[in-house]
């Protein structure tokens, strides 16, 4: 058998449904699947074939799953099959086919579990796309992981991937970042009453007041001395929002680094505003009739107080299933938020990307059917945009919220929990759980060293199978002990069913790869870490009550060779899913 098992007993068991129900539709043959059996004592492997075939051939779905049973019995690599439930098929395999799999997974090493599911197929990930007013806080922090997890699963899965940071550089935040810097700028001058004055005449007051700025208003007075001192806003504002833009964009990418994601194409706002991207892709709506002057319903619920009707330029949302048309021009003829975001979007079509995954934080929910019903409208039908919601993260330490950056003052900075825990650390932790659910980042779990704690679980099952191999290399007697000696070995000593478990395990990786990429859901990689490490801890442990299942005993070296075998396919699998999650294996615990 090839590497993914389940997709070569999917095939199996297509082949044996169309011998006793001939003629299904490619459609209904799409929807049989092959998977993990949920409770070991009933088989292997679970098939719903019977179920999907029973209403288009016309028999009943028992009657379907017995005569199937019957057939795959007479398969080689099946051991048992029975007819279950209202017409499910139960397999056991074959422990031979089982045991198969290891040398697979050694020849492979990390890459175990590659998958030509994407067929290369081109997709466009955006995440993190903070506003460049500042470093990166905790909030950014989970899209950001999800993000980059995302990609590294769905290039797994064979997909091509570009990963996209969008900069927020063409709105209000980073003109009220250059009016903060200003401030900066007349302190470093030493012009601290002119400041506060300044400070003070700005409407609701400075809105970024981060220690952070203070190198930027250094820089700026050291490059412009005096100049802008007594200068009209309009005078130094685009100079002081363009230097700072590209300072905060240093600082991002300085915290991106130290998290270990890289970006392959970073997109400005503001360049595609002022290249006519917005007044294109409006212009392509407006060809093909989709937006129109009108007025919105009021909102429902309680009807705001400065609320009125007004004319506005309407996209006709609601032909692409959003629940209203959407504005795209005010009133006054200038454009929303929304039609620079079309625009984006329009720009990613015209390079080449019809599947777009977008990364959004929890507040940006409700921008979902919109900015969807847009990529439809735009893409004729062809394109679609996925959104996955991330919501926040609290971080707390001895049952308390974690205080303030005092650099950042009002956030904590993802600087901080980087340095308080590792990268490793804050990717795994961040990926146990689904990026819908809120969560709590807590520091004192994060460094625990016990089975609670995940990434020490899994970090640890890797350490003892490296310190094994380790150990095993350093005895002659029992021969090569590099991957491909050991994928060369005689594994049918393995038949302890706390080793074949582990086998099973292992062997399901490829099909959890393509299910996980599918459902763009990368936090599955983690559970199943966590699970294979347990797999694995109770393995060993076996081998303290059991001495004839001790990975290395030198009287039986054909047993040791099998077990090393074992082990180091555990490891690579290990590895295999931690690249994935953007997490270095560790050799040993310290």
């Amino acid at each position: 058998m090839a590497e993914n098992l389940f997709a070569d007993l999917r095939e199996i068991v297509l082949h044996e449904v169309l011998l006793l129900c001939p003629a299904l539709r490619q459609d209904v043959l799409e929807r049989i699947e092959v998977i993990p059996a949920r409770d070991t004592t009933h088989g292997d492997v679970t098939t719903n074939a019977a179920l999907i075939a029973a209403k288009p051939f016309g028999s009943p779905p028992r009657e379907i799953a017995s005569a199937l049973a019957a057939r795959l019995m007479l398969r080689s690599q099946i051991a048992g099959a029975e007819a279950a439930g209202p017409g499910f098929v139960n397999l056991t395999l074959d422990q031979a086919v089982l045991r198969t799999q290891i040398p697979i997974i050694l020849r492979a090493g990390a890459a175990y579990g590659a998958s030509t599911l994407g067929r290369g197929q081109r997709i466009n990930i955006e995440y993190v796309s903070a506003n460049p007013t500042g470093p990166l806080h905790v909030g950014h922090c989970r899209g950001a992981i999800v993000g980059d997890a995302l990609a590294n699963l769905l290039s797994k899965a064979g997909y091509k991937i570009t990963k996209e940071f969008y900069v927020n550089d063409a709105g209000a935040q980073v003109i009220a970042l250059a009016r903060s810097v200003y401030a900066r700028y007349l302190t470093a001058l030493g012009l601290n009453g002119q400041a506060a004055t300044y400070a003070a005449s700005v409407p609701g007051g400075l809105q970024y007041k981060g220690t952070y700025l203070s190198a930027v208003g250094e820089a700026l007075a050291n490059a412009h001395g005096h100049q802008f001192v007594n200068a009209l806003e309009h005078e130094w504002l685009n100079v002081f929002r363009d230097f700072a833009v590209t300072k905060m964009l240093v600082l991002i990418k300085e915290d991106l680094t130290a998290l270990g994601v890289a970006h392959d194409v970073f997109t400005s706002e503001r360049a595609l505003v002022e290249a006519g991207g917005v007044r294109q892709a409006l212009g392509k709506l407006r060809d093909r009739g989709l937006l129109y002057e009108g007025v919105l319903a009021p909102p429902k619920g309680k009807i705001p107080d400065d609320w009125e009707p007004r004319q506005q330029t309407l996209f006709r949302a609601t032909e692409f299933s959003d629940d209203v048309d959407r504005p795209i021009q005010k009133s006054d003829g200038s454009n929303t938020y929304f039609a620079n975001d079309v625009a984006y979007h329009a720009n990613k079509i015209e390079r080449g990307f019809n599947t777009m995954i977008d990364v959004w934080g929890a507040d940006h929910g409700g921008y979902i059917k919109r900015m969807q019903a847009a990529v439809r409208a735009l893409g004729d039908g062809n394109a679609s945009l996925d959104v996955v919601i991330c919501q926040i993260v609290r971080v707390v330490q001895n049952g308390e919220p974690m205080r303030m950056s005092k650099r950042a003052g009002t956030y904590v900075e993802l600087r901080d929990l980087i340095e308080s825990v590792g990268p490793d650390v804050v990717r795994f932790i961040m990926l146990m759980r689904k990026p819908d659910a809120q969560m709590e980042f807590d520091l004192d779990s994060a460094v625990a060293q016990t089975r609670e704690n995940p990434v020490f679980y899994v970090q640890y099952a890797h350490a003892r199978c490296r310190s094994v191999l380790r150990i095993a290399a350093s005895m002659p007697q029992l021969g090569p002990t590099d991957d491909e000696a050991l994928a060369a070995t005689d594994l049918s000593f393995l038949t302890a069913p706390e080793e074949l478990c582990l086998i099973r395990r292992l062997v399901a990786w490829p099909r959890l790869v393509e299910s996980a990429a599918t459902a763009r859901e990368p936090h599955r990689i983690g559970f199943y870490l966590y699970d294979l490490a347990s797999d694995f801890h109770a393995l060993w442990n076996c081998g303290h009550s059991d001495a004839t299942l001790r990975f290395i005993q030198i009287e039986a070296t054909n047993a040791t060779r099998a077990r090393l075998a074992l082990v180091a396919a555990t490891a690579a699998v290990i590895r295999s899913g931690l690249a994935v999650m953007g997490v270095t294996p560790v050799e040993e615990m310290r």
